[in-house]
Formats: structure tokens, sequence, C-alpha cells
């Protein structure tokens, strides 16, 4: 599959990888520039392969409230919170960002490789409740600019007051005509904004977008660096940190997990359940200049104790970096631990998540 936006990144000369199925620009020139850019001025980021599902009616509250694990009916209108839908084991099936878009419509975003899922599931659990469940993901596209400079970027062709947009919040906005919603959030660890447009739209909103960065450095950004990015920040990815066999207490977010909300949610059972899990996640510093990469195994001084789920060496600290599953009794922040990268046993230390913070 192509996002709306492909034409447009093959014109830039992107180098295209497969991701979920979808054709996505995993770089333009330097992922090693488009990750600074991030840090130091803007990117500018194509994220129509994640999935729109739309709720709306008087019982689209009550349903994510028992689709989720989160409790979605506190939401304020304007805002979105971040959360998972767990399947009845308690197992991470996605973590989503919902947006309360009104009393009785909400927006799920969910991860591209779950959209389907997502979608399914939402359909199924719902069917008790006063509520119709419609995936707009073929008709949305989403474009993301994040950075120090964003909002001088987005604000520049924007009609919102961003003075006024809190962080996990979004408008209606009006961007070269098109009507969308323009949310502050992102997933790189800077200030930054993503932009719900109509497929339909997406090249002329992008081209805008890429104008008015033009005076403030903004680049476009591709797949390779948002990981650096997104692994600098501690931020999990499915199939990665998250997946059918964990929970959120494993991935020590047991705080997007609402069991003192009223009524039944899938999942309850299992997760009132849950004690000090077999595996908690941790992040791991290394020495050298050889990074940790998924797969490879966490050793205490002979034993194999884990693996490690992401890592890279961080272009912002200069250092490996690398998150990792290991028993819950070595998760103190200056453990001593060794990773095997390709035979060559590699010191790290424990610290504490993120790695980085602006």
């Amino acid at each position: 599959m192509k996002t709306p936006l492909h034409e447009t990144h093959a014109a830039l000369g992107a180098s295209f990888t497969d991701f979920a199925g979808w054709e996505m620009p995993v770089r333009y020139s330097s992922e090693l520039a488009e990750h600074r850019a991030v840090r130091e001025t803007a990117g500018l980021f194509d994220l129509s392969h994640m999935g729109e599902i739309e709720l709306t009616g008087p019982g689209a509250a009550a349903a994510l409230d028992y689709a989720l694990v989160g409790r979605l009916s506190a939401v304020k209108v304007g805002r979105a919170r971040y959360t998972m839908m767990c399947d009845a084991d308690g197992g991470v099936l996605d973590d989503l960002v919902v947006y309360r878009l009104d009393e009785e419509r909400y927006l799920v975003v969910a991860n591209a490789g779950n959209a389907a899922v997502v979608a399914r599931e939402l359909v199924t659990r719902a069917r008790e409740f006063e509520t119709e469940v419609t995936d707009r993901s073929a008709e949305t596209a989403l474009i993301a600019v994040q950075g120090p400079q964003s909002a001088a970027v987005v604000g520049a062709v924007a009609d919102a007051d961003l003075t006024e947009l809190k962080y996990y919040a979004g408008v209606p906005a009006t961007v070269a005509g098109h009507r969308l919603l323009l949310a502050r959030t992102g997933y790189t660890g800077e200030d930054g904004f993503e932009l719900f447009v109509a497929a339909d739209a997406a090249p002329e909103v992008w081209r805008v977008l890429t104008e008015a960065g033009e005076p403030h450095g903004l680049l476009p950004a591709g797949l390779a660096c948002r990981d650096t990015l997104r692994l600098e920040a501690g931020m999990p990815l499915y199939g990665n940190e998250l997946g059918r066999e964990l929970t959120p207490f494993h991935a020590n977010l047991g705080r997007v997990v609402k069991l003192d909300k009223p009524g039944d949610f899938v999942g309850r059972a299992a997760l009132e359940k849950v004690g000090e899990p077999d595996r908690v996640l941790v992040g791991l510093r290394g020495s050298g200049r050889r990074a940790p990469r998924y797969g490879y195994r966490v050793l205490h001084g002979d034993a194999v104790v884990g693996e490690v789920t992401s890592g890279a060496l961080s272009p912002t600290l200069g250092h490996p970096v690398a998150m990792a599953y290991v028993p819950p009794e070595l998760r103190e922040p200056g453990t001593s631990l060794a990773v095997d990268i390709r035979g060559r046993v590699e010191p790290v230390e424990v610290v504490a998540l993120p790695f980085y913070q602006r």
C-alpha cells in the first residue's frame, strides 16, 4: 500500500521500505541529519499508515471504557489520552492515542500493523453500546511536524492559537483552505504537532508546511530517524517493547490501566491478578561504539537473563542505548549487565528511562 504522499516522497528522492504492508520513506538523505533536524529545528513526517477509527453516539464513551484499559469517559472534549487495548488475558493488542472530539465523538489512532485488529475489536466490543464505529483510515492522512521550531512552522500556516493548545490536546483548524484536526502530540520526545487531514488534501498541506519550514531548517524525515528519536525518548514500539505476550505492567505502563473505573472492561480480571511481572522493561547504556540491537542476548555474569527489544548508537547522546526485558531483581539503575553483540560481550549499565529529555 502507498500513502497519499507517495509521489511527493519519490520526488524528494526518498528511499522506501515496507512497514506493516505500507511502502514508507525510510530516509530522504541522511537519517543522522534528519534526526538532528528534529532535535534542533524541525522534521516533517508522513504517518498516513496509521489507523484512524471514529466512534460516535451517546454510548461512545461507555463503549471505549469497556473496550480499552483507560477511562476514556473522563477525557475532556478537545483532549487526548494514551491508552491500550488488551485481550482477555491482559496481553497488549495495541497501544493507542484516543482524542475526544465532542461529547459523543472520539477518534482512536492505532498503529499501522494493528489498525485492522483494533477496528475489528472495537466493532465487536461496542456491539452492546449505543455507538457507531467507523474506520476512517483510508480517507485520512496524517502529517507530523516535530522539533523545537514546530510551533513556528505550524503557526505560520494554521489558523489555530498554538499558545493555547496544550500537550495531548487537539483542535479543529484550517491549513491552506483545508479543515483538519490539529493535535499537539508526537513520538519523538520533542514538542510537535500531528495534522489529521483528508487524504486528497495531504500533498498541498505537506507543500505549505515545507515552505513555511524552510526558514526554520525543517527537513522531511523518514522512519529510520523516527525510530532513533522514539528510542532516545524511551517510547515503546509495538512488536518490540509491547505485544500480546506482555501486559502493560511488564512495560512499566501500569499507570494506563484504570482498575478503579466502574464496570467491567476487556482484560480486567486478568490485569487485576497481575503481581510482580516475571520480566520488566529497562534502559541500558553502553560505553563503547557497538550498539545492542533487537534480539541480542542480555547477560548477567555467564547467565542469559533477557533480550534487547530496541537499540542504537544514540545520535544525540553519542553512546549506545537500548531497551530490554530483564528479571525484576535486575531493574535498578546502576546494575551492571552485558550484551552479546555478535559474539562479543559488551558491558552495559541499567539506567532510568527516558535516555533523553528536552
